[in-house]
């Protein structure tokens, strides 16, 4: 037999009926249940179950980020330093750019001639304009002193790694149309401010321009190109990340002990105890719907 028993309503009384909109019903109060609607009750229905070895892959993408940026740190510092000269930031450049492209070729199936050609254009105006602006850039913050520079640097690539898009969803492949989000591209332009202010401590222009170029390259295109690795090959991109963060580790080592061990802490906590608190977060988390849940309308529009 039903548990549910329907109400008999009374001769002088409609039965009462569940209204998703409208006003109330004539004889009944407006907060009225009847004996089944508890009945409509669900646990857990939207509860996504995550798998811990997923988890630690996806945060991969994280790790992978955090050792290109700290790439950038070391180069600045190694520049700051003279230890890298005009001549070797150049070749930096040209290797990078090469790598970049030749990662399109043979990753990217829709990279036409036509479409390189334009990316070839584009490149070239791009550092022009840079050479140009180069002596601009050397003097911007002549009048501020040294240790406001590296305070709000540091604070930018903060800002720059806390909003960065590590998803990859603002990304599309070589020739497709998206409007960032709005943290996409704060995360953006507070990497190439960084890089400004870093550039404008600099002694001479080619170095200013070496470095601005480096460093736009890094942050503009080296998302493209891990998307477009990650896309052709998981495998691929797992040998690229770890790779990258061996050798990150080891500069980092070289440069100070105390820096080594840091970044080897944030890129365990990052890895490993993140997805790990988060699939233990899920056991306590409780969802509750029901008939009480706001309606959801569905259209079928068939023509």
């Amino acid at each position: 037999m039903d548990n549910c028993i329907a109400e008999n309503p009374s001769p002088t009384r409609a039965k009462w009926r569940k209204v998703a909109y409208g006003g109330m019903q004539p004889g009944f109060d407006d907060n009225h249940t009847d004996e089944c609607f508890l009945e409509g009750m669900v646990m857990n229905a939207n509860v996504v179950k995550r798998d811990m070895l997923k988890v630690m892959q996806d945060a991969i993408s994280i790790s992978q980020y955090l050792c290109i940026v700290v790439l950038v740190g070391l180069v600045w510092t190694y520049t700051l330093r003279s230890t890298l000269d005009e001549s070797s930031l150049l070749y930096l450049d040209v290797s990078l750019l090469g790598s970049g492209f030749l990662v399109l070729l043979l990753t990217e199936e829709m990279l036409s001639l036509n479409l390189l050609l334009h990316y070839l254009v584009n490149v070239f105006f791009f550092t022009t304009g840079l050479f140009v602006l180069a002596p601009i850039y050397q003097t911007l913050t002549r009048s501020i002193s040294s240790d406001t520079i590296w305070a709000v640097t540091v604070s930018l690539v903060i800002l720059h790694l806390f909003l960065h898009d590590y998803s990859g969803s603002t990304v599309t492949a070589p020739g497709a149309l998206k409007n960032p989000t709005l943290t996409s591209s704060i995360s953006l332009n507070a990497s190439v401010v960084a890089s400004v202010f870093i550039a404008s401590r600099l002694p001479s222009r080619l170095q200013v321009f070496a470095i601005m170029l480096f460093s736009l390259q890094v942050f503009l295109f080296a998302p493209l190109v891990t998307y477009c690795i990650k896309k052709y090959s998981f495998r691929l991109h797992l040998c690229f990340s770890f790779s990258l963060m061996a050798m990150t580790l080891a500069f980092v080592y070289t440069l100070h002990r105390l820096l080594f061990v840091l970044l080897l802490g944030l890129l365990v906590f990052v890895t490993v105890v993140c997805p790990y608190w988060l699939i233990r977060m899920q056991e306590y988390k409780f969802e509750i719907n029901g008939p009480w849940d706001e309606a959801k309308l569905c259209f079928d529009i068939t023509d």
